[in-house]
């Protein structure tokens, strides 16, 4: 089994945030005291922060659920609780963040300790202490802390390499890449030698250096999911140039024509923003007795189809032609800039969207098939988590904030009865006229 894994889904739950406090002043000396409690701490966020030490994603293959701490409770005499310390989620460089319902992107991690909060934590509630007014001096009035975000996020890995090798299995990139630099992939005769992308770190007789990827063998279809290329394109995505290499001794019958416009056609069906990477062709195994040949075929069949590209003939076993191709990919990389994964957002300002908005999107109102009237939304989820049912007072806020809303008057206007069992989340009560 292989112990590369660069795509996982995984749960953050952020901390909620403390409970406000109900307390009042008990010292002697002091009439009226008056109201002392104290608000709740924060929740922690959950924060995902890149580690350079890191290759994969394994580490979490078993554990996938990441819950911060809780925010400390208010305590008396006006003590505010403790901020929970935020989770902190290592991740290697390259990880891209995304919602694993929706598809939103929240964070493209590359460099070593960059940070991103995926879940944010709850407020503390409000202790009684805010809740005081000239009208209501003693209030018995405290907020339970907001609930912190839950998400369900996918995780991908995406190499940090500047150039990428192309190519059919066996064609030799697994040889190339540990000829020109210190990297050991596994190498045998047979396909799909290679299951996972291998990095090397490339030194060319100038002293330039780069980073070279060598990706596992793509096959016709691979950008709809035949073979293993699919799992592995996602690796390309990053890189600046692409050494596309070519068997050009055809020992296993193939054909280097067909062959190169067969991976073209994959990176273009997988993502058209691949073709406008520099692409060099890397003729290998020029050693073996057709290869002079079939590489005089190739030339005139791109030039019939005028395809302008550069050609470099080398045998990664004899190592040779090697340091001219790296040369020239070095030289590139100086004049090629990066390819954004994601467009950036912009003239937000100058764009006008008009689209349907429903005249009300703080709560909705179903019925059930017992008639108990059920009231669902975001806003009025929350205030129910934070108000404290304990006190009367409390339960009175919360009354007034839903007739605030106008879920009373909605609810009579559908149909709603004296008596009628009305629920929010796990909470029932109810309708009274």
């Amino acid at each position: 089994m292989s112990m590369f894994l660069d795509q996982v889904k995984v749960n953050v739950k952020a901390g909620n945030g403390g409970d406000g406090m109900v307390a009042f002043r008990r010292e002697k000396y002091v009439p009226d005291g008056g109201p002392a409690g104290g608000d709740g701490g924060e929740g922690g966020d959950v924060v995902f922060i890149v580690d350079e030490g890191l290759r994969t994603l394994m580490d979490f293959r078993y554990n996938r659920h990441f819950k911060a701490e809780h925010g400390e409770n208010g305590m008396s005499k006006g003590m505010h609780g403790r901020g929970a310390k935020d989770l902190f989620v290592k991740v290697p460089p390259g990880t891209v963040v995304k919602d694993a319902v929706t598809g939103t992107l929240y964070a493209d991690l590359t460099e070593h300790e960059q940070k991103a909060i995926i879940a944010k934590g709850g407020r503390g509630g409000r202790g009684n202490i805010r809740f005081a007014s000239p009208r209501n001096p003693a209030p018995e009035i405290a907020e339970n802390g907001e609930p912190g975000e839950e998400k369900e996020i996918e995780l991908e890995l995406k190499v940090l390499a500047d150039v990428g090798l192309i190519g059919f299995p066996s064609v030799g990139k697994s040889t190339l890449l540990s000829v020109v630099s210190a990297a050991r992939p596994k190498i045998g005769a047979y396909h799909f030698t290679t299951l996972v992308p291998n990095l090397g770190m490339v030194k060319t007789e100038d002293g330039r250096s780069f980073v070279l990827a060598d990706m596992p063998g793509l096959i016709e279809g691979a950008s709809q999911g035949v073979g293993l290329g699919i799992e592995f394109l996602r690796h390309i995505e990053r890189t600046r140039v692409l050494l596309h290499v070519i068997d050009m001794s055809g020992v296993e019958g193939r054909d280097p024509v067909e062959d190169y416009y067969t991976i073209n056609q994959e990176l273009e069906e997988y993502d058209l923003k691949l073709r406008e990477r520099p692409q060099l062709v890397i003729a290998n195994k020029m050693d073996m007795p057709d290869s002079e040949e079939n590489l005089a075929n190739f030339r005139k069949a791109l030039k019939k189809n005028d395809e302008d590209i550069e050609i470099f003939e080398v045998s990664a076993l004899t190592q040779t032609g090697l340091n001219a191709v790296m040369s020239r990919t070095a030289e590139l990389l100086e004049t090629t800039p990066q390819f954004p994964l994601y467009e950036e957002e912009t003239e937000k300002e100058e764009r006008v969207l008009y689209k349907f908005i429903p005249e009300n999107k703080e709560y909705a109102i179903t019925r059930e098939p017992d008639g108990t009237w059920v009231i669902s939304g975001d806003k009025v989820e929350k205030l129910y988590q934070m108000t404290n049912f304990q006190f009367d007072e409390s339960v009175m806020r919360f009354a007034r904030q839903l007739r605030g809303m106008g879920i009373d008057q909605a609810l009579r206007d559908r149909g709603a009865r004296n008596g009628d069992t009305v629920r929010i989340d796990n909470f029932e009560f109810d309708f009274v006229e």
